[in-house]
């Protein structure tokens, strides 16, 4: 059976991006039940629209339910079987085995996937996940590519799952108190405030004289000193396969639009070996990001001995494109809807990426307002079209290049 690649689906325009871009499956989340809660998530109204699309793609849908249930929410689970069983769910991904029973009795069609917020990261804890009833099990993302290969030759009835790009947290599979202690935003509820990306600086204090703080600094201000790397294998597709992985998936249900289209795209060229992979790849570079890693999968010390997943960054996000928007429908000749979602102004250089449309550009495009004018510029949240000879589609993402490459 093939690699399953596994896309963020914050929203219901994510879900979409994700699959016209290449992913097999996707995950999304329920707002109540979310680790992602200041993602779009899903609600009732997106019910029909994500129906209409599984029925139309065939692909899978996983839904998130990974918190650390409390009490009342537990019981407002309960409550909520008859809304849960409406959606065209493939898969619950939990963390919380107080969940198990309840889902085994009133959806046994649907898979059991073990959230990597439970740190399984061996054979032994695999085998009791799959005798719980789990079908897959989303690896810690301590667990190394030699960790992997083990936990496959012990239990081979069993899919295994693993994050291969995106952000990495810097405590244990995110059992992390800080953001609850210093913004009272708990990371277990769904809630992080990403506190480890603060900017932090340290100073010393003498024991003679209290109060007199002699600063530590690192470039000058302030450093990252608690924020980890991001990850990426998109090198590595052929050892991740050989590892025995069933699915490989991206971190990103509160990243843009546009970063779920370019990483998606750059990871199912790679995965099927497309001649001109190197051309989508470069995508991972310029789309907003962190320094890169590979975090655990070559350390097999990496539980006990740090690597440079800890190593902080230097500066913030990396970033060479700002994402402009999206081709909504084509309205006439040569002319298009736009989604816009930042300011685009006439005589820029305008590039559009597809699928399979490494990319096109254009500087003569005209601006067009929503009452049908030649406009200077068109901004973010108003209506506006474009009129150009490229050959666009529905789908397409706007980029323009940006004039910093570093954003704090």
């Amino acid at each position: 059976m093939a690699i399953e690649l596994l896309s963020p689906a914050g929203n219901i325009e994510k879900l979409e991006t994700a699959f016209a871009y290449g992913a097999d499956a996707a995950y999304m989340g329920l707002t109540q039940f979310s680790l992602r809660k200041n993602a779009g998530n899903f609600s009732d109204a997106d019910l029909e629209r994500v129906r209409l699309l599984k029925e139309k793609t065939g692909k899978k849908i996983y839904v998130t339910m990974n918190i650390l249930f409390k009490e009342r929410q537990m019981e407002e689970l309960h409550q909520m079987k008859d809304e849960i069983s409406r959606w065209p769910f493939d898969a619950f991904i939990v963390s919380d085995i107080g969940t198990v029973p309840f889902l085994k009795e009133n959806f046994p069609e649907r898979e059991l996937h073990l959230s990597t917020q439970a740190s399984c990261i061996n054979s032994e804890s695999a085998k009791m996940y799959h005798s719980m009833g789990f079908d897959r099990v989303i690896l810690g993302r301590e667990a190394s590519l030699d960790d992997i290969r083990r936990i496959k030759d012990k239990v081979p009835e069993l899919e295994l799952e693993a994050f291969v790009h995106g952000a990495m947290c810097m405590a244990y599979s995110g059992r992390c108190l800080l953001s609850a202690h210093l913004a009272g935003r708990s990371g277990n509820q769904g809630d992080c405030a990403h506190t480890c990306r603060w900017n932090y600086r340290l100073a010393l204090e003498e024991e003679e004289r209290p109060g007199q703080y002699f600063p530590i600094e690192e470039y000058g201000d302030y450093t990252t000193i608690l924020s980890s790397k991001d990850l990426c294998m998109i090198d590595h597709i052929r050892e991740l396969e050989g590892a025995g992985l069933s699915s490989l998936k991206i971190e990103g249900r509160m990243k843009s639009v546009y970063y779920v289209a370019v990483v998606t795209r750059a990871y199912r060229k790679a995965i099927d070996r497309d001649k001109d992979m190197d051309i989508y790849k470069r995508d991972l570079f310029d789309v907003s990001h962190r320094e890169y890693t590979t975090g655990f999968f070559f350390s097999s010390n990496a539980i006990d001995t740090p690597s440079d997943v800890s190593r902080p960054t230097s500066y913030g996000y990396e970033r060479n494109y700002i994402f402009l928007g999206s081709v909504l429908e084509k309205t006439g000749e040569n002319t298009y809807r736009l989604d816009v979602r930042n300011q685009i102004k006439k005589g820029e250089v305008i590039e559009f990426i597809g699928p399979d449309v490494p990319t096109l550009s254009d500087d003569a495009i005209i601006l067009i307002d929503g009452d049908g004018n030649e406009a200077e510029q068109l901004d973010h949240g108003k209506p506006g079209f474009i009129r150009t000879s490229l050959p666009l589609k529905e789908g397409y993402i706007m980029r323009k290049l940006s004039d910093t490459q570093y954003v704090k």
